[in-house]
């Protein structure tokens, strides 16, 4: 039987992952501190007086208001997603066809390769340089070699941790054509946005998320900022009624307590830093600086999924990125809580 689908579908890798049974869970760059009760509590009796029987808002024009506020950018420049992974989607679906090109960055985000070539998009691949640092002239070089109409960079990277300074992503817009889209899902680790930007690059696009350092990965809740007359085309792709009411309550409530929320990001970035030292000072082991939070360390003696196997017989869950261009002998993990990232050093130490 003839498949209906698009032929470029059969081909595709599926994003997967694998959740083993863990004590400790640090293997999908999650915030581990819970959001407070009382922060919870608050989403929950605003929940309950509204109606659950209407749509949401059909332009939630109450939330744009606020995400402009918190972000510095003009609201009609925003758009809001159900987790900023649908707004990538609707982007590529936006740019991208048969006959068309792409550049990506690698290692990088499995999910844009994956979304390029769903939608027949020739997706042209430039390697990190040998330090995991991005090949700018190279992304560049490509861009224009190919045609492209769409850039997409992670900054800070993942799985690598690697932030893109100013001046290089401006290289980038200002010696292609294409749009280039920015996903900043760990800004608030890094050491600045790039918003600034915004103002002066019409095609630029930034994304954001609620699902890193606001902890509410489970909310699925993420926004871009563009110019306004990008944003109106966006629209008219986009899903009628794509945030419920939940996630559009929660919003509301975790900006107006942002500046509670944003008080574990300080000790995230120096629990960062002990992990840093702590697998730096371990021998058989290579790590690389991150502006995220987490960490990309390479296993130089024991085989990556040796060490993944010994630290899950601990119960201590992290991501073996070895699979992904370039990083063949690495591992990943999220930087957790004082006592789980103890305990990941400990076994650490033995595993190898």
């Amino acid at each position: 039987m003839t498949s209906p689908l698009r032929p470029e579908i059969s081909g595709l890798a599926e994003y997967t992952l694998t959740q083993h049974p863990h004590r400790i869970k640090l293997n999908q760059n999650e915030n581990p501190y819970e959001l407070p009760e009382g922060i919870k509590r608050e989403i929950l009796e605003r929940l309950a007086v509204q109606q659950w029987s209407r749509y949401p808002a059909f332009v939630p024009s109450e939330q744009i208001r606020l995400l402009a506020a918190f972000t510095g950018w003009n609201g009609e420049g925003i758009l809001i997603g159900n987790g900023s992974n649908e707004l990538l989607q609707l982007i590529f679906s936006a740019v991208l066809g048969h006959g068309t090109s792409m550049v990506i960055s690698q290692p990088s985000f499995t999910l844009y390769k994956i979304l390029g070539k769903a939608f027949g998009a020739d997706v042209r691949e430039v390697q990190m340089k040998p330090d995991l640092t991005f090949d700018v002239p190279r992304l560049i070089d490509e861009a224009r070699a190919s045609h492209a109409k769409l850039i997409v960079l992670c900054s800070p990277n993942n799985p690598t941790g690697t932030f893109l300074p100013r001046a290089e992503l401006r290289r980038v817009i200002d010696e292609t054509e294409a749009l280039v889209v920015l996903d900043e899902a760990y800004v608030h680790f890094g050491p600045e946005s790039q918003i600034d930007l915004l103002g002066k690059c019409g095609r630029l696009i930034i994304l954001q998320t609620f699902s890193k350092a606001m902890g509410a990965a489970g909310l699925r809740l993420g926004y871009g900022l563009m110019a306004p007359e990008l944003a109106k085309e966006l629209n008219k792709l986009k899903l009628p009624y794509n945030v419920n009411i939940f996630t559009l309550t929660a919003l509301e409530v975790l900006l107006a307590r942002w500046d509670e929320i944003k008080g574990w990001i300080e000790p995230l970035k120096r629990e960062r830093a002990r992990l840093h030292a702590g697998l730096q000072a371990m021998k058989g082991i290579r790590v690389y600086p991150s502006a995220a939070n987490f960490l990309l360390f390479e296993s130089l003696e024991r085989l990556p999924r040796q060490v993944f196997s010994r630290l899950l017989e601990k119960g201590i869950l992290i991501r073996d990125v070895s699979s992904y261009p370039m990083l063949a002998r690495a591992l990943r993990v999220s930087v957790g809580t004082p006592e789980e990232n103890g305990e990941f050093l400990a076994a650490m130490q033995e595993a190898l």
